[in-house]
């Protein structure tokens, strides 16, 4: 069987990045669905389009940027994914974890994972940020189906800890500075483009999942092999399908997410300074 992708690939991506912004970060930033204005308020920023980086997939969602983002934030240089890649669209799920495998080759060692995403759990409500501890993944498939590139880990691994408790402690810690609340839950990965049933989330809830989204996974599948280390920070932007019975919108999503941005870039910054 071909790989999907050559190891050059990657460092071909690599390369290209490094020579346009640079590299020694202290931390990468995936940012979700309205949540990209973080990167507006990094100081010294560069910025480099995904269409002028080799062998990168390029953003198909009409609100993001699709664009990869250096600067500066309380003191660490940060290197942030403007716009990222879904199964929806039409990539391959080795595509949409495409990048984490380059940020591995740019030494990057903490990640920062961000979504929007749909609220299961009676405690949550629109707006309300959730630490993400575990994920449930229901797709058959997987970024790293196929054979496997040994330079990025071996092919079976260890997924109990892929969330970091570490950074999630350090997560926690700046939310009570902060003076907001940051619940612990369950990220359900559901492939869209299509939002769930409610039969669907009812089913996702006696599984255990508090929020649900089409995001997420696929990278933190990737980091985990990689061995980088991660905190996954979802923001509820709706109540997922069936728990209020109003319809679900693109719109509603993009608001929240522009609502809470004051209180997610607190939370988000906070985290990086104390890395």
């Amino acid at each position: 069987m071909k790989h999907k992708c050559s190891f050059e690939d990657y460092q071909k991506s690599a390369d290209a990045i490094r020579e346009e912004l640079g590299a020694e970060f202290d931390a990468a930033v995936i940012l979700g669905s309205g949540l990209g204005d973080f990167a507006d308020g990094l100081e010294k920023m560069k910025i480099l389009k995904y269409a002028d980086i080799p062998n990168f997939p390029v953003s198909t969602v009409s609100y993001q940027k699709g664009e990869l983002v250096s600067g500066v934030c309380r003191g660490k240089k940060i290197l942030a994914m403007n716009g990222r890649f879904h199964y929806y669209e039409g990539w391959e799920m080795w595509q949409t974890a495409y990048p984490v495998f380059v940020m591995k080759l740019l030494g990057i060692k903490k990640l920062i994972i961000t979504n929007a995403a749909g609220g299961i759990s009676d405690r949550l409500t629109p707006g309300d940020l959730v630490c993400v501890r575990d994920h449930i993944k229901l797709t058959a498939d997987s970024p790293l189906r196929g054979p496997n590139l040994s330079q990025f880990g071996v092919r079976f691994f260890d997924m109990q800890s892929v969330y970091d408790s570490s950074l999630a402690a350090l997560a926690h810690k700046t939310a009570k500075e902060g003076g907001f609340s940051l619940y612990d839950g369950v990220y359900a990965y559901m492939g869209g483009p299509q939002y769930e049933t409610p039969a669907e989330i009812k089913m996702l809830k006696l599984l255990g999942a508090d929020v649900v989204g089409m995001s997420t996974v696929p990278e933190v599948i990737a980091a985990a092999q990689c061995g980088i280390r991660v905190l996954c920070i979802s923001c509820v932007s709706n109540m997922a399908a069936g728990i209020t019975g109003a319809a679900i919108t693109e719109q509603e999503v993009l608001e929240t997410g522009r609502l809470i941005g004051t209180r997610f870039r607190s939370l988000i910054s906070g985290v990086i300074e104390g890395l």
